[in-house]
């Protein structure tokens, strides 16, 4: 154990994690050698000397090339949090020196993006002028992998099922849809609606197996109703909002989106009741890394628009 702590922190160099990440990446000597700009043959020769600076093997060779074991995975895994974290180090001292105050990466969930995001954006520029930050849309099967590599320090969306202990988090909001529909729809603005008196109509639709779609489901059930046959498939807000906005069709938003396209004047919320959703709207980050100044800038403002927009 002594000789590997004495590698890691006297030899383990920044071309060793690259590397590492590109072996993982592209598992073939010769894909890496043309992407490091260096030989096969030097490929091959700086990974058996990291291999036996470290008295274990990382890869096991095979017909179709390399793959990384257990302990190749494992430090696969640091290389790629020790080079953001050098990137990241880069950028903020490039930041301070031309006058910035930092810079952080979030990645926000559609849902997220029509109002939460940029409100909050809006109210850290206000404090802090120089800070930037990186914005990443998606859902969060594809944010949280960005997330664990480095890639991103923070994340808005739904919160996991079960407890992580590589993530953080904090809810802002419990998750909940809402039904609405375009200003001029025949029963926006009615006093009194019911889930029968949606038969009939176009709608925008959760995906199957999307979080949202569950709860509509049980309500059109629980209401006797059958699915509609007339219906798009999609998570988009923005091609929610326009598409009702310019049609007859209903469909769900967030309570966020929705107030957000109802001041716009676009939309309108009908008073309906849906199921909760079991996993809130929060924040998420890695427990791995220290957040930044600018990190935790952001999500103190994230948290101060996401209370000002509760419905």
């Amino acid at each position: 154990m002594a000789r590997l702590d004495w590698y890691i922190r006297a030899n383990l160099k920044p071309r060793h994690l690259q590397l590492l990440v590109a072996l993982d990446e592209l598992r073939n000597l010769g894909k890496v050698a043309a992407s490091l700009n260096i030989t096969q043959p030097a490929v091959s020769l700086a990974l058996a000397e990291l291999e036996k600076g470290l008295g274990f093997k990382l890869f096991d060779r095979t017909a179709r090339g390399v793959q990384p074991n257990v302990y190749g995975e494992c430090l696969v895994r640091q290389a790629r949090v020790m080079l953001n974290t050098l990137a990241q180090t880069r950028d903020e001292l490039r930041a301070l020196l031309s006058g910035a105050s930092g810079r952080t990466a979030l990645g926000a969930m559609p849902a997220m993006t029509s109002a939460l995001v940029p409100l909050a954006l809006a109210t850290l520029k206000r404090s802090s002028p120089t800070t930037t930050v990186h914005v990443q849309e998606g859902s969060m099967d594809t944010l949280l992998p960005e997330l664990r590599r480095g890639n991103l320090d923070v994340l808005v969306g739904r919160l996991s099922s079960r407890p992580s202990t590589d993530f953080a988090e904090t809810v802002l909001f419990e998750g909940s849809s809402m039904v609405v529909v375009g200003r001029e729809h025949p029963l926006a603005g009615a006093g009194e609606v019911k889930w029968r008196d949606l038969a009939g109509y176009p709608w925008v639709l959760p995906p199957v197996a999307s979080l949202p779609r569950e709860p509509l489901e049980a309500a059109f059930e629980d209401n006797d109703i059958p699915m509609p046959s007339d219906y798009i498939e999609t998570l988009s807000v923005p091609v929610i909002a326009t598409y009702l906005q310019s049609t007859q069709a209903v469909g769900l938003l967030s309570p966020v989106a929705a107030r957000h396209y109802c001041d716009l004047g676009m939309l309108a919320v009908l008073p309906l009741e849906l199921p909760r959703l079991l996993r809130p709207i929060g924040l998420t980050w890695s427990k791995q890394r220290a957040l930044s100044p600018a990190s935790e800038l952001l999500m103190q403002c994230l948290r101060e628009v996401a209370a000002g927009l509760k419905l």
